[in-house]
């Protein structure tokens, strides 16, 4: 499961002086020095207990000088764009009884959907009880990344993201199956920011049958180059086959080693 990292009594920071130590500092997860920071500084911000509030009453009363660095959607809530190495946001977690999960579904806030990820990020608790997770490991670079491919899913345990609880979600390593917090909550995320993530695969698994379900991010080169193949170009065909032996996407191996094997 996510590591837990524990962060004594944080200093409550503003959003402005995260954001200044996070950008002075950086983040990579891969780095001890550099993950324990942005958990100390993710601890500070959840601290603050009044910050995203005066955010959203700001927006809301158009107010706010923070518009142009301020993205929304219906979850999430973009409080640093992608810059050194790293993105911030809020997360916003209903109960299954509030209007937004009702109207919207669970699975529009990924409820019941087990997944990894792709990229690793820190998360803590911000305000209420938290959502729910059955967390599992499992072992990427044992997959061929095959939907229908058993997969070893070790169980590790039931808990909630409780307020000020800080995790460590590793790529390709930890699974979780999320459920509806017993009341709305709120999440914060230092999320590492790497262009190269989206060729890795993100995957949602079937927990009875401990299989990977499918892929959660397909991508669109994958339908440029079977078009481009299709279209008997050879630049294509020869790009296919470096792809199927070299690519480190797994969905885009196979599809590539799909398309060599079709035209041979």
């Amino acid at each position: 499961m996510p590591r837990e990292l524990n962060v004594v009594a944080p200093a409550p920071l503003s959003l402005d002086e995260c954001v200044a130590r996070l950008d002075e500092e950086g983040f990579d997860p891969r780095d001890e020095r550099s993950l324990a920071n942005a958990a100390e500084l993710l601890a500070g911000l959840a601290a603050n207990r009044t910050f995203l509030g005066d955010i959203l009453i700001g927006e809301l009363g158009g107010a706010s000088a923070r518009q142009e660095a301020t993205a929304y959607g219906p979850q999430a809530i973009m409080l640093r764009p992608p810059a050194r190495g790293y993105f911030l946001r809020a997360n916003i977690w209903p109960a299954r009884g509030d209007p937004a999960c009702q109207s919207s579904g669970a699975s529009s806030f990924v409820y019941g959907l087990p997944h990894d990820h792709n990229s690793d990020f820190l998360t803590v608790g911000y305000f209420g009880p938290g959502y729910v997770s059955d967390y599992y490991e499992y072992d990427y670079e044992t997959v061929a990344g095959e939907a229908g491919e058993a997969v070893d899913l070790r169980f590790v345990e039931r808990s909630a993201l409780s307020e000020g609880r800080v995790l460590h979600y590793r790529a390709h390593r930890d699974v979780h199956c999320q459920h509806p917090p017993e009341s709305l909550s709120v999440s914060l995320n230092i999320c590492a920011a790497n262009p190269a993530q989206g060729w890795f695969d993100q995957y949602r698994f079937d927990l009875e049958e401990s299989r990977i379900a499918g892929v959660l991010n397909p991508s669109a080169n994958e339908v440029m180059l079977r078009l481009g193949v299709a279209l008997g170009h050879e630049d294509a065909r020869a790009l296919a086959a470096d792809f199927a032996d070299h690519h480190p996407s797994a969905a885009m191996r196979r599809v590539a080693g799909e398309l060599v094997a079709r035209v041979s």
